[in-house]
């Protein structure tokens, strides 16, 4: 395949953009170049390229996404033909060149390790390749695919057409439908296919986009209308014993942000339990397969000192943070430093279930739903917002310092309504 021309990097006016190698983004820590892992995998190998990537072209900091890829920041005009050639020459160069979704599909982290269900990466394969013959696909569109099990896992994925499969039938959604419909057997890859082309042809960014009638045309493919899963909660950092008696290994990049040190630390830890590759997770992590406890219990120590969330009672894992300033130019607060020192005050109110975010703007890139508590930055202070989304009204604007010390000093029985209502004895608001 020829390589995709590569064209100038723009100004990100809106949130939504999708960078590519050959597309990179400017933003406040330079160029920010995103990398596709095929089906979100990588072998030990390729992640090594990807951290010597960052180094020779970037500034050594890499991102993990919500969508199970990778990012390389600080990429400039000078390096980033250097970035694209060197990770193309590892199999993870970008694979169309018409602004359409270099990768389309997401699997949860145990895909293909389930025993006994369908084999959903294959599945997964064939639906990229499906996505590939369909000109003017939109290119944030997302087809998220797992196997029916007792819980599903990719609820919050925000998916254009989630799939669910098993080895006797496959269920699918359409994004702002409430119906969920059973597709017949032969016809599986023609639903997907015309799915696809009812987004691309209509010229809307999301399926939720679409009006009704639009939607509903896919009817007539012989679709009946089948029951809903059931949502289960995703995957925490820790140990799961496998059907096989091998043991998975998830783990969580703090805010999903590492170095391309710790990124090698993973690459060796991986390399040394064997054969299988390991898979970034929706999570904003990475999952790896040993062969014993043993084995999982001695590379969680080693990832664990390299700074990565193990274990499901970090109250890391709570909380959602962008790059925040100086990294991204809009934000005006240092969001992960922020989301760091907020996280261990934060852990009583972690082990109740609530969950928070520090968002540099409005635009709530790494957590655009709804939290108990988001901080969105503006001019340096904090708007409080609970339980809403970043760009909802907020109950009051705090300088950092003070919305901490609400938290640290608050009983852990409190709500977060009660901690941040107007104290005439409180820290000053503005």
């Amino acid at each position: 395949m020829n390589a995709p021309r590569r064209v100038p990097p723009e100004a990100p006016a809106r949130r939504g953009w999708c960078p590519s190698l050959a597309r990179p983004m400017p933003t406040g820590d330079g160029l920010l170049a995103r990398i596709h892992p095929p089906l979100g995998r990588l072998t030990p190998d390729r992640a090594r390229a990807v951290a010597a990537g960052a180094r020779r072209y970037g500034n050594g900091h890499i991102d993990v996404t919500a969508r199970a890829n990778l990012q390389v920041r600080g990429v400039t005009d000078a390096t980033r033909c250097g970035l694209a050639d060197a990770l193309a020459a590892v199999g993870l160069g970008d694979v169309r060149a018409d602004g359409g979704p270099q990768r389309l599909t997401l699997t949860t982290p145990l895909a293909g390790l389930e025993a006994g269900l369908v084999d959903v990466p294959a599945l997964a394969h064939t639906i990229e390749a499906i996505g590939l013959a369909v000109p003017r696909l939109p290119p944030k569109t997302l087809v998220a695919v797992e196997a029916a099990s007792p819980g599903i896992r990719l609820g919050s994925a925000e998916a254009d057409i989630h799939l669910v499969a098993s080895t006797e039938e496959l269920t699918l959604h359409l994004a702002g439908d409430e119906t969920w419909w059973q597709v017949p057997g032969a016809d599986r890859s023609t639903v997907v296919a015309a799915a696809l082309r009812l987004l691309a042809e209509s010229g809307q960014r999301r399926m939720r986009d679409l009006r009704v009638d639009a939607r509903a045309d896919l009817g007539s493919l012989g679709l009946r209308p089948a029951t809903p899963p059931v949502e289960a909660s995703a995957p925490r950092p820790g140990l799961q014993l496998l059907s096989d008696a091998r043991v998975a290994l998830l783990v969580e990049a703090p805010f999903g942000r590492c170095t391309a040190d710790a990124l090698d630390i993973l690459a060796d830890a991986a390399d040394a339990l064997g054969p299988e590759t390991f898979r970034l997770t929706p999570t904003r992590g990475f999952l790896l397969v040993a062969p014993d406890r043993q084995a999982a219990d001695a590379a969680r120590q080693i990832l664990a000192d390299a700074g990565f969330l193990t274990r499901d009672d970090d109250p890391r894992g709570a909380i959602a943070a962008c790059p925040g300033a100086p990294a991204c130019a809009s934000g005006s607060t240092p969001t992960l430093t922020d989301a760091a020192r907020l996280a261990e005050a934060f852990r009583p109110f972690a082990a109740r279930g609530l969950r928070a975010h520090v968002s540099g703007c409005p635009k709530g890139c790494a957590h655009p739903a709804a939290a108990d508590l988001t901080l969105v930055g503006r001019n340096g202070d904090y708007d409080v917002v609970l339980e809403g989304r970043p760009d909802a009204l907020p109950a009051m604007r705090l300088p950092f310092e003070a919305a901490l010390e609400r938290v640290r000093s608050a009983d852990s029985g409190a709500s977060l309504a009660q901690i941040f209502s107007e104290r005439p004895s409180g820290p000053p608001t503005s």
